[in-house]
């Protein structure tokens, strides 16, 4: 990087940084897809850091850096302890904004349903969205009831314990996911660091099926939010919707030409995005 543009790196995060007041800074949690990790918000988390937010991206287990492997990980509790450590220890007068993408939103209603109180918000980025009156796997059974196996292309299913493991193939990666991810010099950076560093995970379905639905003085006491991408081949933005309106959310973003890797190909414009729904008083 030249020296020219680490400058005006600078200049534009001091400028932030300085605008706005303490009030308006927040701790945001975010919560990666599945077979992806923390590293996937490498261009959104510089950008909330800039504007004085505090950022934590959560490894889940088996993902990432974290040391787990998926066989011995066989509910969304268990997959979703990191995120209910860094609850646990969130100091009781502090509350965080979770942002939850594609599978993570699970997580993050997971993680509410449990700490309500540590919550401020929970925002559904491109993710799946549950709601209070059925059981936490209905939204996913339904995706999969409409979603023909050859839509999963080269993704591997396999079977881990007692559920079924799941790892996105190159093809469904490339094709799905970072089908509008820039390119630099021919080279699809994002979609290589991907083919690099994806997991096995598992949608859960079999616990999630077992499972109490999630409550209304938990998760559904808190905030919620949604961002729409208007490019996202993998959940489909008539099913989007379709999660909103069944999960009676009301505050509704919507970034135009984003595809389900958001935080890759328009991650500015999610910045603003989560500025404005953090701030909603505040003009950007």
């Amino acid at each position: 990087m030249s020296s020219e543009k680490i400058v005006v790196i600078l200049i534009y995060c001091l400028s932030m940084m300085s605008s706005g007041d303490c009030k308006d800074r927040k701790h945001f949690v975010l919560v990666h897809g599945g077979c992806h990790g923390a590293w996937s918000w490498y261009k959104l988390k510089p950008l909330l850091e800039c504007a004085g937010h505090n950022v934590t991206a959560v490894d889940l287990a088996a993902s990432g850096i974290n040391m787990c492997k998926i066989d011995n990980v066989n509910t969304l509790e268990d997959y979703n302890q990191p995120l209910l450590l860094l609850l646990a220890r969130t100091p009781p007068n502090q509350k965080v904004i979770l942002v939850g993408y594609s599978l993570g939103g699970l997580n993050q209603a997971q993680a509410t349903d449990e700490y309500p109180q540590k919550v401020e918000r929970n925002v559904f980025v491109a993710a799946f969205l549950p709601d209070t009156e059925h059981r936490p796997s209905y939204v996913l059974e339904k995706y999969v009831e409409r979603t023909p196996t050859s839509a999963w292309m080269d993704s591997r299913f396999e079977p881990s314990g007692n559920k079924t493991s799941l790892l996105f193939g190159p093809m469904f990666l490339a094709n799905k996911l970072y089908q509008r991810s820039p390119v630099k010099g021919w080279i699809f950076q994002d979609l290589e660091l991907a083919k690099s560093l994806v997991r096995p995970t598992s949608l859960f379905l079999e616990d999630l099926s077992r499972q109490k639905k999630f409550s209304k003085e938990g998760y559904g006491s808190v905030p919620r939010s949604y961002i729409v991408c208007t490019e996202d081949i993998a959940i489909p933005v008539d099913y989007q919707q379709w999660m909103i309106q069944n999960a009676a959310v009301n505050n509704v973003l919507t970034i135009k030409g984003a595809d389900h890797m958001v935080m890759n190909s328009k991650p500015r414009q999610l910045f603003h995005a989560l500025q404005e729904i953090a701030n909603p008083s505040r003009k950007l």
